[in-house]
């Protein structure tokens, strides 16, 4: 098994099997969390193929198994399910354990300073492809949704990413070569602002924050609605 394909099962194994919880009852979002994965993971893959082509990111064959889908290698198709499934995992542990917990002035402020980071930074490195898609994306749909809408699940979700920061800085760390003499996936330095954590480039935490926090609102919008039809039937 490659090196990729471990990183994508031990990321989702624990999850998996904690998603009969007692009190997360994780299996029972399902029928909204697999739609918006879906959704939102096959756009990411899109995005992928395209900045692949392009020559933004590529992978490193030795790591991987050698199965392919369009340009990408399987691992890397999977990594935007099986990822976003853990994650959404912590995100609705966060609000069964601790539904009092919600932070709504650190939620602001985490918001108001993460939006303006990212249209600064995205501006500053607007001919950096990767910097100023990823930023100004995620930029974008954090300000239309919290100052737009400012949804009560929002605080959750800012306490979930920062947890999920943990892994992240794991999974991406061995990704990028932390733990490896070649990394799997590497970076053509000519589209990233250069500021790494760790072996990551900076720009991985927002293009995280994007892929979570879209698949998080499509995830909620469609709970919304089936908790709608589930009372009115």
């Amino acid at each position: 098994m490659s090196l990729y394909l471990w990183i994508n099962v031990l990321s989702i194994a624990g999850p998996l099997l904690l998603s009969f919880d007692k009190k997360v009852h994780f299996y029972t979002h399902w029928k909204t969390l697999i739609p918006a994965i879906l959704i939102i993971g096959s756009a990411f893959v899109a995005w992928d193929i395209y900045f692949t082509d392009i020559g933004v990111w590529g992978f490193n064959p030795e790591y991987l198994s050698g199965i392919s889908f369009f340009n990408l290698p399987i691992e890397e198709v999977m990594f935007f399910f099986t990822i976003p499934y853990s994650c959404v995992f912590i995100y609705e542990v966060v609000k069964a354990y601790f539904p009092k917990f919600r932070p709504v002035r650190f939620s602001y402020f985490f918001s108001l300073i993460f939006t303006i980071t990212c249209f600064v930074l995205a501006t500053i490195h607007y001919d950096n492809w990767y910097t100023s898609v990823a930023l100004y994306g995620a930029g974008l749909v954090n300000w239309i949704v919290y100052f737009g809408f400012t949804p009560k699940w929002y605080p959750y979700f800012i306490v979930a990413f920062l947890i999920t920061q943990i892994p992240f800085l794991i999974v991406n760390g061995v990704l990028t070569g932390v733990a490896t003499a070649d990394p799997v996936v590497w970076y053509n330095p000519d589209e990233i602002m250069g500021f790494r954590v760790l072996s990551i480039p900076v720009e991985d935490i927002f293009y995280n924050f994007l892929m979570l926090f879209s698949i998080v609102i499509v995830h909620e919008y469609l709970s919304q609605l089936w908790n709608q039809k589930t009372k009115s039937t």
